[in-house]
């Protein structure tokens, strides 16, 4: 089959499905021996099972960053890792960037699986292969989680982000030493960047892990036509065929029913070379299996298949030769400040309308220096959509802040929100992405005091559909919900219950909050107010 077919093909159910968060995360515990300096608390490890999964085969692990939330709530990503039994954990806020078991992170990390083993019923959870996963700042530590659990791990995901031992750690200071005999031979590893971050340096320590380690099997993947902060349909497509490929190729038939499995060791010469992606390449050594390859070995990423390899090679040629577009953002009619010494580029004010959480932004095409609106673009209008942070799409130019599992007493996390502007690539111009952050007040502390009366909830029984909702303000405002935990999501103001996995332990706690963010300058943020109940049997 051509590439190109191949391509489209892996792509059409992720850009067949909207682009929305998932709700639930069904099952959530406290990390217990670690207190976070973002919160002075206990981070929350929250679980997410596939609803038909009746044994859990690997399990995805992310702290909270950026993109791992972005990743980890796209329905067609959570359908993929549905087909082959990965559930997924993640960490709000996270535990360590550096996985560093000197100060206890492993002991941490082991008694939150057994906690989610316990509270969700899925016993394997506590011997289960693990995929550790992580974006920018967060994505040095699954190599070294890997290193230190070798016989665990089933698959390394750094995703717009660092080589394994880098000098370059995404969280600007020095990575842990592995000592001599540690290391990650077998265990296949997918580093990612995006073709609008790149940079040389970063890579280098890839190919030079390669020729140090050469029984590891480190496949990398350049994000092209895309940036940092963004995780593309295609990308996340990628990342779930990298994974199916992992359970084939390292998993057994048959897994205990608690979770302790001997993962296969690959062997890299029994893989696929391709060479490494260069800015404004033309010619390319062709794909080949490892011991044919006729390239230059030491300038080539290891990949599982003929498959994987020749992906990687079309999302390359996808965007080859095309011209770039560019992209900004409008607020109230006026193109914003482009910054070249922000981390992000686009930092406006917060403006909402008379409600105190609707704000509106409008994504525009603009010349390369982000100063005027430009005609030099691909066809259609380019999109906004939610990276992470509080907030709510309504439409293509209409947002609302909306609170959600994070929490609202993280002062770093809280008041922040992400967006990103992207359009689709056409045969003359490659992809584009811009991003933006914007800053919230939290919390509105001047004018009238707000309070919010949330009643108890019922306990339920399984089969009901949804439960009606009747928190009231005394200011009388509009209150809002999120679901903590629970398989259950918010319909206006009804929980609406999803399917519980078929090996839930019953009872299953449902955690909801109520708030209220006021309207700056008249009214204060009310304190949220969370309420719990039990789905029966």
């Amino acid at each position: 089959m051509n590439r190109y077919r191949q391509f489209f093909l892996l792509t059409a159910l992720f850009l067949s499905c909207p682009l929305l968060r998932a709700a639930e995360w069904q099952w959530s515990v406290k990390v217990k021996g670690f207190v976070s300096p973002e919160t002075n608390r206990e981070p929350t490890a929250f679980l997410w099972i596939p609803a038909d999964c009746r044994q859990l085969r690997a399990v995805m692990i992310g702290q909270h960053n950026m993109c791992e939330e972005t990743l980890f709530e796209m329905p067609a990503f959570r359908r993929a890792l549905s087909g082959i039994g990965i559930g997924m954990i993640w960490i709000s806020p996270g535990i360590d960037q550096q996985w560093d078991v000197t100060k206890g992170t492993q002991k941490v990390f082991e008694q939150m699986m057994e906690d989610l083993a316990d509270v969700s019923g899925y016993s394997e959870l506590k011997n289960i292969p693990v995929v550790p996963a992580g974006h920018s700042a967060m994505a040095t530590y699954p190599w070294n989680f890997a290193a230190w659990n070798p016989e665990q791990t089933l698959a390394i995901i750094s995703f717009h982000g660092d080589a394994p031992r880098t000098n370059l750690t995404g969280y600007g200071r020095g990575n842990l030493e592995w000592g001599r005999n540690r290391n990650i031979d077998g265990i296949p590893g997918l580093m990612i960047e995006g073709e609008y971050e790149w940079w040389e340096a970063r890579v280098n320590p890839a190919l030079a892990f390669r020729m140090m380690y050469p029984e590891s099997c480190l496949s990398f993947l350049c994000d092209a036509g895309r940036g940092h902060f963004d995780v593309a349909e295609e990308t996340a497509a990628y990342i779930a065929l990298f994974l199916k490929k992992a359970v084939r190729q390292r998993l057994p038939e048959a897994i205990s029913g608690d979770g302790a499995i001997k993962l296969k060791k690959l062997n890299p010469a029994e893989g696929w070379l391709a060479e490494r992606w260069r800015p404004g390449q033309k010619k390319r050594a062709k794909t080949a299996p490892f011991l044919q390859y006729p390239g230059n070995p030491h300038d080539a990423f290891w990949y599982f298949d003929r498959e994987m390899a020749e992906l990687t090679e079309a999302r390359y040629a996808q965007s080859r030769n095309k011209k770039e577009q560019y992209l900004g953002f409008e607020q109230k009619g006026v193109l914003l400040k482009y910054d070249e010494k922000r981390h992000v580029r686009i930092q406006p004010g917060f403006e909402p309308e008379s409600d105190g959480i609707t704000f509106r932004l409008k994504a525009v095409f603009t010349d390369s220096l982000r100063t005027t609106l430009s005609d030099e673009h691909a066809n259609g209008m380019p999109v906004i959509t939610r990276i992470c942070g509080p907030v709510r799409k309504v439409n293509d130019t209409t947002f609302m802040v909306s609170f959600y599992r994070m929490g609202m007493d993280n002062p770093g996390r809280t008041g922040e929100i992400c967006l990103v502007a992207s359009q689709a690539e056409d045969k003359n111009y490659k992809s584009a992405v811009q991003e933006l952050c914007l800053r919230i007040p939290y919390r509105n502390t001047e004018g009238k005091r707000q309070y919010i009366l949330f009643p108890g909830l019922p306990d339920v029984k399984t089969g009901t559909d949804s439960l009606s909702l009747a928190a009231t303000s005394d200011c009388h405002l509009p209150v809002s919900y999120y679901v903590k935990e629970g398989p259950a999501e918010i319909k206006e103001n009804r929980i609406k219950f999803t399917p519980i996995p078929p090996r839930a332990k019953f009872p299953v706690k449902v955690t909801v909050v109520a708030w209220q963010y006021g309207i700056a300058g008249r009214v204060q943020t009310a304190e949220p107010v969370e309420r719990s109940f039990f789905i029966q049997k």
